[in-house]
This record gives structure tokens, sequence and C-alpha cells, in this order.
């Protein structure tokens, strides 16, 4: 099973970005797929997760009404839509995923974990 997180890059505050992962190894459709965030030095933190039928989408109250998680089943892959990005979104992204069919936000609930890609958001 393997993750691939893209999209990550260096944008001012109020820009938008969206990332991509990628699986390859799984039947994705029987997977929950969550996003999470960390900051060096920090605790990863949950984004946002979405369950394998792309429905039930769960976000961090910190991001709700401006990040966005969809998922396309038949391209293997999960987005997050960054939108209003703010400085403290800065951090490295990591995407997960888990057979389950139900959406799950708790990071230690999550067995398959992408390389992260990094977002920096300059004031």
């Amino acid at each position: 099973v393997q993750l691939q997180a893209f999209g990550g890059g260096l944008v001012q505050a109020g820009a938008s970005l969206r990332l991509s992962c990628v699986a390859s190894g799984l039947t994705f459709s029987l997977y929950v797929t969550g996003w999470f965030r960390q900051v060096p030095g920090e605790e990863r933190e949950f984004v946002a997760a979405i369950n394998g039928n792309g429905d039930n989408p769960r976000y961090a109250e910190s991001v709700k009404g401006r990040f966005t998680i969809t998922r396309d089943n038949d391209q293997n892959t999960v987005y997050l839509q960054m939108d209003s990005l703010k400085t403290e979104d800065s951090a490295v992204y990591y995407c997960s995923a888990r057979r389950a069919s139900r959406t799950v936000v708790v990071e230690y609930q999550y067995d398959k974990w992408g390389q992260g890609t990094l977002v920096t958001v300059s004031s």
C-alpha cells in the first residue's frame, strides 16, 4: 500500500491550494481517508476526513468553512481544497487511510500514511 501526497507549496495568506493524495495497492473505496498536519515540534493534528463513499466529511474546527475534502474513487485519489489560507495553516500535510466504513478522525486509528507535503503560508 502506498499513499503519495502532492500539491504543497508557498502561498500568501488568503490564497488557495489543492492537495492530492494518490493511493495504490488497496481497494480504495473500502478505505476512509484523512488529512492531518504537523508543525515541527508539535503534535500531528487532524484536519479532515471522508468515508469511502465520499460521504460524511469531517473537519477540524480550525478549517471548517475554508477546507473541503473530496475523493475520486475511480482515480484512487483524495483531495484537500484549501481556501482562505492563513499563516497558521503552515505545516506538513499528511494523507492517511484506514479500512473502515465510518469516518475516522483520530490519528492512531489510521494505519496507512503518505510521506507528507509542505504547505507554507506567508503573511
